[in-house]
């Protein structure tokens, strides 16, 4: 088991060289400071606490700020546990980036889903509607509260309440490209959370040794202003120069105009 810590940017598309087109997201993933390692004999269990994404001092409380330094590391952000990870190898303060992974390996996704607020049970849990003509005076209600047997409503029984803000795993996702000179990883799929929130991506629990053929990706560089103005204006000197020479081969004289 491994994992590291990441922020969501948003979702994207690329393309292999055969052609396919791969949904991905693109997970911003800096490197991560171990800021713990918990052991049996002091803690009841063995785990690495990461941290990961600096912030600002004078919005970092105090024992936040003490147990950091213990591991020489600059406030950060987000703090997270990884457990199931073989303790000796890592170090206390040491560094962890997205090439403990490699491009093809299977990887579960987790995070806070986005938040829907208050909602009714045809949205929450995707019941139907009732009959919307005037008469029915029944449209979007929960339904029957039960039988008249027990006299009150029984548990489990689905109603309105808060939607989504949960933690959410999705497993088996693919990771398509990891680039650690811009800390960024390209997953396949779509996972939980809005924009610029936390995601821990650990080894697939179903496919820990699982790796998938790498995928070659076809890439466009952007050219620059100047580059462009240069080439257009060769062009245009190479397409004067051939105009002149076919002139002068037929005898016309160039206009001066």
């Amino acid at each position: 088991m491994k994992g590291i810590l990441g922020r969501k940017i948003g979702m994207t598309q690329v393309f292999s060289k055969s052609g396919k087109l791969i949904p991905v997201t693109v997970v911003e993933v800096e490197p991560n400071v171990v800021s713990q390692i918990k052991t049996i004999e002091t803690d009841g269990y063995e785990a690495i606490q990461l941290a990961a994404f600096t912030a600002k001092e004078k919005n970092t409380s105090k024992p936040k700020m003490g147990h950091l330094k213990k591991a020489g590391a600059e406030p950060k952000r987000f703090l997270k546990e990884i457990r199931g990870v073989n303790i000796s190898d890592y170090t206390l303060g040491g560094v962890v980036d997205a090439s403990v992974f490699t491009e093809g390996e299977m990887v579960d996704v987790s995070g806070i889903s986005k938040g829907k607020g208050y909602q009714g049970v045809i949205k929450r849990f995707n019941q139907t509607r009732g009959p919307m003509g005037h008469g029915s005076q029944y449209h979007r209600g929960v339904g029957s509260m039960g039988t008249l047997l027990p006299m009150h409503v029984l548990k489990g029984k689905k109603l309105p309440g808060h939607m989504g803000h949960e933690l959410v795993t999705v497993q088996n996702l693919e990771i398509v490209k990891i680039d650690l000179e811009n800390n960024i990883v390209l997953i396949k799929g779509n996972v939980p959370g809005p924009k610029k929130s936390l995601v821990v991506i650990k080894t697939a629990v179903k496919n820990p040794d699982k790796v998938n053929e790498k995928v070659d990706l076809v890439f466009y560089e952007v050219e620059s202003e100047e580059t462009t103005n240069e080439e257009t204006t060769t062009e245009t000197n190479e397409v004067t120069e051939e105009v002149e020479t076919e002139n002068t081969e037929s005898g016309e004289v160039p206009s001066q105009e």
